[in-house]
């Protein structure tokens, strides 16, 4: 939600760096004996079968949920699922998706759910799947409703049924002097009663969403394979909640504790219910509680909660209300622009017991501030990264804190081209960007050919991180050098004092991972971009190191392999056969045919670094 409405200066913009990817490769990689596992919650972490931490990066599919032009789905078809589900991990380097679904699409007449609905979206979800691509399914919504709005209204909304609506008095809507479409959440009379009214179970309302949310995920268990149904991460069950009004005298803490909170126990005894026993709830704290912005800025983050894991997951969002506003700021993101915003989420999580997910961040692509969309986004992912700004990080890497999983919003391969009659009125059609309240945010869009584009710079999306380690993360920077327009930005050079490291890496791109290993039944991995082609591709590790690594044998310390799916993306598998001892890999695609004297100097560099840290 990042609260836009700006109107937009222009119908597409594409960023420098755009890449294609032309239709489905065949089926190629082979799946490794320890592919395909359950995920589950241990010790705040996010374990496979293997007991490797699992770090999830991806992105929604997609807003696309929100309109009506196909009928509450994410894509008009299944191919053009799997064709996304392609591009999403060959060119944005995703092993996971948030995939939004429509409680108005699945409950159109009460009691009633929608199995042809059902049936599409579990068959969209499988295309995912399929492309080894994990999935956390979400209810979505944003101003409760699109049946609040006026035929010629300036907003719409997504989520409840229309009969929902109709059970309730509400007010004709109406936000007054409302620049951007998130104040509707508090100052449109019509979405704040229509939302205290679900919270408060008004005429059985939440009932009736339990009982929905309830059937989907039994549909799902029993029209997924046991294979695919292992790629089901968890389910998030309400997307950005918010009370629309507090009781007289209750603070947004008590809210948090008295209201939301019950409602997540509720909405977890039915994926009990339901077979999803062993798959966390993703929950969401008061959408305000991390604005950064004072005056929007509300206490919560499930602050009363307790002890989280391993059943549920802590799940928030972040845009730059202040970037975003044009206001608040007017320059651009810098090296640790996020560190603290998201340090706060890591905190949370920590003191839950469970793993943080930032399950939406973004930043418009189009209008007025969609300069700042470089920084901001590479910002973020530093973030994401690690909690030590670029500058410190060779100095303080026992800072960085745990890698946090995330995904992107958003990834919607119609954007710029959809036909959508806004709130069903004939004569506001929108074809622009998101189709949905002024919004531009998706990463790709489909050329004039019918082939996914990456509308942001691949280096910037397609990042190295470590997508599976054995043992545990303790430190971990991607330098990506992705650009603001002709500016390569290096927010992490290598430190002058580790010469024969920095140059090996040269202007190139890199990436370190330092863990503690655990004696797990399978290697540490890390996704490799597009930009690191096997041939191009040096890894200094204690392990070894390697120039073009060998293709991956349980025997081979250093070596990769295609990742599950078939899409031609591809992994760095790291073997170690100890425990407790730790270790450090660096990977970079910045040498050329390194001598075998470089590459023994840098290693003894990062050795004597890492064992001082």
């Amino acid at each position: 939600m990042p609260n836009i409405r700006a109107r937009l200066l222009a119908v597409l913009v594409v960023l420098l760096g755009s890449l294609t990817v032309a239709g489905t490769p065949p089926a190629t990689a082979a799946t490794l004996p320890f592919d395909g596992t359950a995920l589950t919650v241990s010790d705040g972490r996010f374990i496979d079968g293997h007991g490797r931490e699992v770090v999830l990066r991806g992105y929604n599919v997609s807003g696309e949920t929100k309109l009506a032009e196909n009928n509450g789905l994410p894509f008009a078809s299944v191919a053009d699922a799997r064709k996304s589900a392609t591009a999403l991990r060959a060119l944005g380097g995703g092993n996971s998706v948030r995939f939004l679904l429509s409680w108005a699409y699945a409950e159109p007449v009460r009691g009633q759910v929608n199995t042809a609905y059902l049936s599409a979206a579990t068959a969209q979800i499988g295309a995912f799947l399929d492309a080894g691509i994990r999935v956390y399914p979400d209810f979505h919504q944003d101003l409760y409703s699109r049946w609040l709005f006026d035929a010629d209204s300036w907003y719409t909304g997504d989520g409840a049924p229309k009969w929902a609506v109709d059970l309730g008095d509400y007010p004709d809507e109406y936000c007054g002097i409302c620049p951007f479409w998130g104040q509707n959440i508090t100052s449109n009379a019509a979405v704040t009663q229509a939302s205290y009214d679900f919270w408060h179970n008004t005429y059985g309302l939440q009932d009736s969403f339990l009982d929905t949310a309830q059937k989907t995920m039994m549909y799902l268990k029993q029209n997924l394979t046991a294979d695919r149904f292992a790629g089901i991460v968890g389910f998030d069950p309400y997307n950005e909640p918010h009370a629309g009004v507090y009781d007289s005298g209750q603070t947004s803490r008590a809210w948090e504790k008295d209201v939301l909170w019950p409602f997540y126990v509720k909405f977890r005894a039915r994926m009990d219910a339901a077979g999803w026993q062993d798959k966390p709830a993703f929950v969401e704290p008061n959408l305000f509680w991390n604005a950064n912005l004072d005056f929007q800025k509300q206490e919560g983050g499930l602050l009363d909660a307790g002890q989280l894991g391993p059943r549920y997951v802590f799940n928030t969002h972040f845009y730059d209300q202040k970037a975003i506003s044009g206001i608040f700021m007017w320059g651009k993101a810098e090296d640790g622009q996020y560190a603290g915003d998201f340090g706060t989420v890591r905190d949370r999580a920590a003191a839950t017991r469970t793993p943080a997910i930032v399950s939406e961040f973004g930043h418009p692509l189009a209008g007025s501030v969609s300069d700042k969309a470089p920084t901001v986004l590479k910002a973020m992912y530093q973030a994401l990264d690690s909690r030590v700004k670029g500058a410190s990080w060779w100095s303080n890497p026992s800072g960085s804190g745990p890698v946090l999983s995330g995904s992107q919003w958003q990834w919607d391969i119609y954007n710029g081209r959809h036909h959508e009659l806004m709130n069903g009125n004939p004569d506001k059609v929108l074809t622009a960007g998101d189709a949905w309240n002024d919004e531009d945010l998706s990463a790709v869009r489909l050329d004039d050919s019918g082939t996914p584009a990456l509308r942001q710079d691949a280096r910037l999306l397609d990042r190295v991180y470590p997508s599976a380690t054995s043992g545990t993360n303790l430190a971990f920077t991607y330098e990506d050098r992705s650009r603001d327009g002709s500016t390569t930005l290096t927010w992490n050079p290598v430190p002058s004092s580790l010469p024969n490291v920095s140059r090996l890496v040269g202007t190139g791109q890199y990436g370190l991972l330092m863990w503690r290993s655990n004696s797990a039944s399978a290697p540490t991995e890390l996704h490799l971009p597009a930009s690191f082609p096997t041939g191009s591709t040096t890894v200094v590790s204690d392990l070894g190191t390697a120039y073009s690594p060998p293709s991956y044998t349980s025997t081979t310390p250093v070596a990769v392999a295609p990742e599950p799916g078939g899409t031609g993306s591809r992994r760095l598998l790291l073997t170690d056969t100890d425990s407790g001892a730790l270790h450090y890999a660096l990977v970079t695609n910045g040498a050329s045919s390194p001598s075998a004297e470089l590459l023994a100097a840098a290693r003894s560099e990062l050795t004597a670094w890492a064992a001082g840290q």
